[in-house]
């Protein structure tokens, strides 16, 4: 059987060499001593395989052909005699043939022939391509850097890895093996979000995604981050197929456009010592650029929003819904860390990044938290139901909507008065409660006035008014027993193409169905702030649930509790309202707030400061209940610094991405030059 020459030891008087042959013995000091001059670079440039790769075994490293004047050439000296005096041995037929010269790095066909070290496994290719923490003297790549001619850890021609299979291309298997990580962690971090709510497979989730992309070229990790994204968010936010299927698939398809773009820029970083916590700055990065770009964003289906109820959900009060992203995410990292690495067969590390792994989740316990301040307030949620569903919530009967809410207001003041229910301080009712516009309909005002008169407190409405012809807002409006409407907050963050409509000719006709949100709503520009009885709550409006700055700029003008009014009516049993009632559970612990949710359908809540859901509705029925609600001022620091861990985490994130572009550009030019 013939053995590759470049997995023999060195005999002795003998060099390996890349290409698989040896060097000819080195000659006698005599001979040495009579060689011509000229000899050296003769010997040099005629050696098979001399690209300046470090062979296998540790013997010098051998100048590239036409190399610069000091390079090894004492080596090369040492060879030369030996060269002009003796026939060299023939070098021995290959296993197989190294295959065409690759192009160049920039050309298009380069991904397809460089992708990755031909491997067995997925992750394992990575080996070449992932940096040992802390290797200084390697490449970006993690290989030695004279060993990649492509920047990404692969083999020059004729280098180690040369016969393992076609040169520079994985083997079919390890890039299905790839694909099917990538899909297999795209759901276990669906699975991670309610309804299921298996909060620990996101960090598993992550991890799968990791191993998909860690060893890749930024282009092939660029689809399979799309890929995985595509089996995140196809089930994740299933409850947009209520609009139509066509919708579902252009949302999940612009938005995992920018996990394909996250994905290429963590191939980067892959190549850099301590690459998860780099990995988990780029995560943040692409959850910060969803929640605000196209048409204002679409932060749903973060991945902090799968920890409801979990041991990373108090990094939350610490640095906010991104933080805990972050320490997901680096928790899946560290745990792929060990499988990736190289130096992976060494005990100690393989245990040390498991064990850092763990160490996330359990230091959320050391955050510190405020503690209760001995302050309640009554508070009555209605939710009245509503007799349509999907896209025909409101049924077809004018005001049955507002009937339904203002009778089952008028049940809750009955029990009140029998003493099955304590006298609440206010009452709130759901986003659209009315859907006729109080300030001009009388009919509706009589309705809303006597509902609230009879539970005799504060009552904050949600409305839909116009506002002038041909726009509209959606209202939180603080209605009193006696003088009626007073102050108001209108909905800062609109769902596009739900109450607005971006490229509004295009679109309108392209789709007849855009034609369903008639006035166009136009956004408030104040914090939910409202006093109502005895206390200042802080209204927040449905969607703005998702957006950090939103919710926040209401905490810090004073709205203690949060009061969160919903319509799901349209995406009534999906997964949608169990996944908004898992981010009012983190905008709790964020804030230290507690948190009071009213939904026309369900479901309606109460969230403690601590995000312990104390209470909530079924589904698709009229309920209300009267909770006692801790009412408490104290800020925590996530409240108190905003944003800045996040912008720390992002400018963190790329500023590895820009090193190891950097890195790469250098060890490119520098191989040139040799």
């Amino acid at each position: 059987m013939v053995q590759d020459r470049a997995s023999l030891p060195p005999t002795p008087g003998r060099d390996s060499t890349p290409g698989g042959g040896h060097a000819p013995a080195a000659a006698s000091p005599q001979a040495a001593a009579t060689a011509p001059s000229d000899a050296t670079a003769a010997a040099a440039s005629a050696l098979p395989g001399t690209t300046g790769v470090t062979a296998p075994d540790g013997a010098r490293t051998l100048p590239e052909a036409g190399a610069a004047p000091g390079t090894d050439t004492a080596l090369a000296q040492d060879i030369a005699p030996a060269a002009a005096t003796t026939k060299p041995e023939s070098p021995p037929e290959p296993e197989c043939e190294p295959g065409p010269e690759p192009e160049s790095q920039d050309g298009p066909e380069s991904e397809s022939k460089l992708e990755s070290v031909p491997v067995s496994e997925v992750g394992q290719g990575a080996r070449g391509g992932g940096a040992s923490d802390g290797d200084e003297a390697r490449g970006a790549g993690g290989a030695d850097e004279t060993a990649t001619a492509t920047g990404d850890g692969v083999p020059a021609k004729g280098g180690p890895q040369a016969g393992a299979g076609a040169p520079g291309r994985e083997p079919r298997r390890v890039l299905t093996a790839r694909v099917a990580a990538a899909v297999a962690g795209g759901l276990a971090l669906f699975a991670a979000f309610p309804p299921l709510d298996w909060w620990w497979l996101a960090p598993l989730g992550i991890a799968l995604i990791v191993a998909s992309l860690h060893g890749t070229r930024p282009r092939r990790a660029a689809w399979l981050g799309y890929v995985g994204a595509a089996a995140f968010l196809f089930p994740g936010v299933a409850w947009v197929r209520t609009i139509g299927d066509d919708v579902w698939l252009m949302l999940v398809g612009a938005e995992s456009l920018f996990y394909a773009a996250m994905a290429a820029a963590a191939a980067l970083v892959f190549r850099l010592p301590g690459w998860p916590m780099w990995f988990g700055g780029l995560w943040v990065a692409m959850e910060w650029l969803r929640g605000l770009v196209p048409f204002g964003g679409f932060p749903w289906a973060r991945v902090a929003f799968s920890q409801g109820e979990s041991l990373f959900t108090t990094y939350a009060a610490l640095g906010g819904v991104p933080l805990v992203s972050f320490a997901v995410v680096l928790c899946g990292a560290l745990l792929a860390h060990p499988f990736l690495s190289r130096g992976g067969h060494v005990p100690w590390r393989r245990a040390a990044p498991v064990a850092l792994a763990l160490a996330v989740p359990v230091l959320s316990l050391a955050v510190p938290r405020p503690g209760d301040e001995g302050r309640t307030v009554n508070i009555g949620i209605v939710q009245g139901n509503v007799p349509g569903r999907g896209m025909n919530v409101l049924g077809d009967e004018p005001a049955v909507v507002l009937r339904n809410h203002a009778n089952e207001t008028k049940r809750l003041a009955q029990a009140v008065r029998e003493g099955r229910l304590p006298k609440p301080d206010l009452v709130v009712l759901p986003e659209n409660s009315t859907d006729i516009d109080p300030y001009r309909d009388q009919f509706a005002r009589e309705i809303i006035h006597d509902s609230v008169r009879d539970v005799g407190v504060p009552t904050l409405v949600g409305a839909v008014v116009a506002i002038g012809d041909e726009h509209r807002a959606t209202r939180s409006l603080v209605w009193d027993p006696v003088t009626g409407a007073g102050d108001y907050y209108d909905k800062q963050h609109l769902v596009p193409f739900g109450e607005f409509t971006p490229l509004k000719e295009i679109v309108l006709a392209l789709w007849e169905r855009a034609g369903l949100v008639g006035r166009q709503s136009v956004p408030g520009d104040e914090p939910g702030d409202l006093k109502m009885g005895p206390v200042t709550i802080g209204a927040v409006n449905c969607y703005e649930v998702a957006y950090d700055g939103t919710v926040r700029e209401t905490v810090r003008a004073g709205g203690t509790p949060l009061v969160v009014q919903t319509n799901n009516a349209s995406y009534a049993l999906s997964n949608l309202p169990p996944q908004q009632l898992a981010m009012s559970r983190l905008r709790a612990v964020e804030h230290n707030r507690a948190v009071v949710t009213a939904a026309t359908t369900g479901i309606s809540a109460f969230v403690t400061p601590d995000g312990k859901v104390s209470w909530q509705t079924r589904e698709l029925v009229a309920d209300m209940n009267v909770v006692k609600v801790p009412v408490r001022t104290e800020k925590t620091l996530a409240t108190r610094v905003g944003a800045f861990p996040e912008w720390a985490m992002m400018v963190m994130g790329a500023a590895a991405a820009g090193v190891a572009v950097w890195r790469g550009r250098r060890r490119e030019d520098r191989m040139r030059n040799d």
